[in-house]
């Protein structure tokens, strides 16, 4: 003879109650039991704030003309996901001033505004002898990627320009970078401790044409705020 296994078909319930009577004694409720809170939203300065250097992290843009071009800039993008505005074309900005007086700074500061104002948008950083090491020929590697990618990023912060060592190809390399930027529109934050005529030197005409139609200037003034202040005499 076979014998029969039957099924209580109110079992599942029996034991649903008596999970739910243990979990009330102990003070949970059933329904939330695996519900996991949801998480804050992150914004869009929070993400930033990994890629920026930490030095920066928290830089606030307080000279008018940059926080001028940022308000300008935020205002003029066109609508992304979400209705968020986005970068599409506008005017460069190029902060020049002795090492010291707060150019990188007030760089990351207008990158932070434009991030706080909602704006959504894809953007690089780079020192330019960080672009330079970085492009630079070796075997089994192929920079243009890299330099295309630089070109097209909807705004791009170039730090420290004019400070590497110079050379036929990093004349090469900066020119096509710059004049690609400036025939579409791209915003650019660039930062120098050299004028228009010492960057034409360093740089060469092309570049340093292109720089002059293509930014408003922005002068900064001062003494290195990095070395300790001298003691009164």
């Amino acid at each position: 003879m076979t014998a029969t296994l039957s099924r209580d078909p109110q079992q599942p319930a029996r034991i649903t109650s008596r999970l739910g009577a243990i979990l009330a004694q102990r003070g949970i409720a059933p329904n939330n039991a695996a519900q996991e809170p949801t998480p804050e939203p992150v914004t869009a300065l929070e993400l930033a704030e990994a890629r920026i250097p930490a030095r920066y992290r928290h830089a606030l843009a307080d000279h008018p003309q940059v926080t001028a071009w940022a308000n300008a800039i935020a205002r003029s993008g066109r609508p992304g996901p979400a209705g968020a505005p986005g970068i599409a074309e506008g005017p460069s900005l190029r902060i020049v001033g002795p090492t010291g007086t707060g150019k990188t700074h007030q760089a990351y500061g207008a990158v932070r505004i434009l991030l706080a104002a909602g704006v959504r948008l894809r953007w690089e950083a780079v020192t330019a002898a960080d672009l330079y090491a970085r492009l630079r020929p070796r075997p089994g590697f192929d920079g243009e990627r890299d330099l295309q990618t630089l070109m097209r990023c909807p705004l791009l912060l170039l730090d420290d320009l004019g400070a590497a060592k110079t050379s036929e190809w990093t004349e090469e390399v900066t020119y096509r970078l710059i004049n690609h930027r400036y025939e579409h529109l791209r915003p650019t934050l660039i930062t120098t401790n050299l004028p228009t005529e010492d960057l034409r030197t360093a740089l060469g005409d092309r570049v340093s044409s292109r720089l002059s139609e293509m930014t408003e200037c922005v002068i900064l003034a001062g003494e290195d705020r990095r070395r300790p202040a001298r003691a009164a005499a």
